[in-house]
């Protein structure tokens, strides 16, 4: 009896430390796809910032 019950509570924590396993995983992942998502807006305001300069130098609105 008290072997069932130790192998059922092991059981249970071996459900919920994968459960929070599975979490962590996740939250990895989204981490993963900001940075990818951050680096891609740096790129993209770098092109805008560019593009700015080169219609400023036409212009002649540089300081």
């Amino acid at each position: 009896m008290e072997l069932d019950a130790a192998r059922e509570r092991d059981h249970e924590i071996m459900t919920r430390l994968s459960g929070i396993e599975i979490g962590i995983t996740r939250i990895a992942r989204d981490e993963a796809g900001n940075y990818a998502e951050i680096i891609q807006d740096r790129h993209t305001v770098d092109r805008i910032r560019e593009r700015l300069d080169r219609i400023e130098r036409r212009l002649e609105l540089t300081d």
